[in-house]
């Protein structure tokens, strides 16, 4: 558990390494989304980095919730982020994220350990090992041990979002698919059990499409003709710059929604997707 003293910080992070620094840290440089919720939180960031599949030289809007981007350093993404220039900037702490194992997303390993030897590194599990609340929780206890107060009418806001999604989920048979398009010819299903976001809105009730068995652990890549079969009434299609346009790719008129399968775990956040989809579920005829 974190601990804070006028002398000296500590948090054991989801690799179970405790991290530790002789003042509680201040000048930080986090993983895009988790910059994004330390911001709802009110902790404010310096900087922020990428993941392999985002622009090197222009964070992802989709990822990057309320944070006023015009005003933090960017250091790239993946391979191509600037460890110099981050070193140089001079940051107490580094978050980052694992999708479980412990190997962190987003930084490359030599990297990654490169930035440990110099800096504190807390890296957060985000892996479908773990549910939607228990990866909002781990921020949040991040996000106080760093000086955050309460914001208890986040936490009501979100509880009244899960209800209203929860009675319109019991209220329709809409069948909703989550996919990432890959190209013209291709798209990415997703797994519905994988992704702790979509995890979650089964559990609200949501009737979410599986994708049948195959490779791939999160995603079923398969043609977009098989999708179509598929009959989806209502499509989460991922809006990050590195997926591909929708287009008419499952035909004429298919209802959409925009859906960010790295949005920021914050309660705010999580009550905003609950509240769109919950109003286009509730749509008269639907």
């Amino acid at each position: 558990m974190a601990q804070d003293t006028a002398h000296d910080w500590e948090f054991t992070d989801d690799r179970d390494h405790l991290v530790r620094s002789r003042h509680r840290p201040s000048r930080l440089v986090a993983y895009l989304p988790t910059a994004a919720a330390l911001h709802d939180h009110g902790i404010d960031v310096s900087g922020v980095f990428g993941s392999a599949h985002d622009d090197p030289a222009v964070p992802d809007p989709a990822k990057s919730g309320d944070l006023p981007l015009a005003d933090l350093a960017y250091y790239g993404a993946g391979s191509a982020l600037d460890v110099d220039a981050l070193l140089a900037a001079a940051p107490d702490l580094v978050v980052a994220l694992t999708y479980g194992g412990g190997q962190v997303y987003g930084i490359d390993p030599e990297a990654a350990k490169h930035l440990e030897q110099q800096l504190p590194l807390v890296v957060l599990d985000v892996g479908g090992g773990r549910d939607l609340a228990g990866i909002r929780d781990r921020l949040t206890a991040l996000a106080r041990s760093l000086g955050a107060a309460a914001r208890p009418e986040a936490d009501v806001e979100l509880a009244a979002a899960e209800r209203r999604l929860t009675a319109v989920a019991a209220g329709t048979s809409a069948r909703v698919l989550a996919l990432s398009p890959a190209g013209p010819d291709t798209v990415h299903l997703a797994r519905p059990y994988a992704w702790p976001d979509l995890a979650a809105l089964a559990g609200l009730g949501v009737s979410l499409v599986d994708p049948p068995q195959g490779q791939g652990a999160n995603w079923s890549t398969t043609t977009w003709a098989e999708a179509a079969a598929l009959a989806p009434d209502l499509v989460l299609t991922d809006v990050r710059s590195n997926a591909s346009a929708l287009g008419d790719a499952l035909g004429p008129g298919i209802r959409t929604l925009p859906w960010n399968p790295e949005l920021p775990p914050s309660a705010r956040q999580h009550a905003r997707g609950y509240t769109l989809l919950a109003e286009v579920l509730a749509e008269p005829g639907r």
